[in-house]
């Protein structure tokens, strides 16, 4: 199950996703990841915030979406290293995406 299927189906994070463009959410994450991986930088600490500003996201929202990207890089088969690497990026971005 990919990363969004997971996340439409969370009863936590899945009403913050209801009535957006996925394919838009899912390109910008594609870009992200990748920048992370190496690829070219897509968006800067302060761009994350502005465009999660106006959700009211907590610890709690934060962490179940860790888990689910987790899962889902597990599940493609990412290494262990590449697994490691996108996850510590993706909790350094607590404090600029945790605003609830």
């Amino acid at each position: 199950m990919a990363l969004y299927d997971r996340v439409l189906a969370s009863d936590r994070l899945g009403p913050f996703f209801r009535g957006c463009d996925m394919r838009r959410i899912m390109e910008h994450q594609a870009k992200y990841i990748s920048s992370v991986m190496g690829g070219p930088a897509s968006y800067t600490d302060a761009q994350l915030r502005d465009l999660h500003v106006h959700v009211s996201i907590t610890a709690d929202d934060f962490d179940e979406m860790l888990g689910h990207f987790r899962a889902a890089l597990e599940e493609k088969e990412f290494t262990a290293e590449d697994t490691e690497t996108v996850m510590r990026r993706l909790a350094g971005l607590r404090r600029v995406i945790v605003n609830g």
